[in-house]
């Protein structure tokens, strides 16, 4: 079986590599990641400057390249370039801090995910609690039973998973299906000024959590629980199609 391995943390992140370490003694796995960390890039591809893909290195059951593009952009090189045929699924991480609620509308992490899904194949983008140890084996072996059932059940079209893992360290109390939540941020631009007194806005802000809905992958990983959300690509609200037809706009 063929995996395809990217992230948005950089060709050099931890837990991408780790999950490949664990991963290429069953399967045959393929890196594909971004030279340096794109985090918080979400869907980017570059259009304006060429790509470039460099060999890191080669063993049995594992390769790596790096890309000086996006993690979009190393998704489709990944297929289109790299690999002779298509992977049998895709997995984007382990990212090295959740991706929860409306955050993944900005990650790279997820946008890589969707990336895969776009060209129909199986995809899983993975986040882990900053606070957990990476050496963790119940991580890599609850990930290979996922992708095993990933494998046997398949996902719907247009369809790719979010998974958070909190601290093992903490306890786990299980795993469970979970709607996306929705996270709000205050303090969001700090105030500086350059050398020269001209004003210059850093982003930062702290996470305001209002979210209480227990099916959400916010409160789910908060209590323990480690969390898989479906994504689904298609943004359309439907039940606004009628309404919206219904509205007899003027073209004059």
């Amino acid at each position: 079986m063929k995996i395809l391995l990217t992230n948005d943390d950089g060709v050099q992140g931890l837990g991408m590599l780790k999950l490949a370490e664990y991963l290429k003694d069953k399967y045959k796995v393929t890196v594909v990641a971004p030279e340096k960390e794109r985090s918080a890039i979400s869907h980017a591809i570059t259009l304006h400057k060429p790509l470039r893909l460099k060999k890191v290195k080669e063993e049995d059951g594992l390769k790596i390249y790096a890309v000086n593009g996006t993690p979009s952009d190393c998704v489709k090189l990944g297929i289109e370039v790299v690999l002779e045929e298509k992977p049998d699924i895709i997995i984007s991480g382990i990212n090295e801090g959740l991706n929860l609620g409306t955050d993944i509308l900005y990650s790279g992490t997820v946008s890589a995910a969707i990336e895969a899904a776009i060209y129909g194949i199986p995809a899983i983008a993975v986040s882990l609690a900053e606070t957990a140890d990476i050496e963790d084996r119940r991580i890599y072996k609850f990930l290979e039973n996922l992708i095993e059932k990933v494998l046997e059940k398949g996902l719907p079209k247009n369809t790719l998973l979010n998974v958070n893992i909190p601290d093992f360290k903490k306890g786990i109390k299980g795993v469970k299906a979970t709607i996306l939540g929705k996270r709000i941020y205050i303090e969001t631009f700090q105030k500086n000024y350059d050398p020269r007194g001209k004003e210059y806005y850093w982003m930062a802000g702290k996470i305001s959590e209002i979210e209480k809905d227990e099916r959400t992958d916010i409160v789910s990983v908060k209590e323990g629980y480690i969390s898989i959300t479906p994504i689904h690509f298609d943004l359309t609200e439907y039940n606004m199609i009628n309404i919206l037809n219904s509205w007899d706009i003027k073209i004059e």
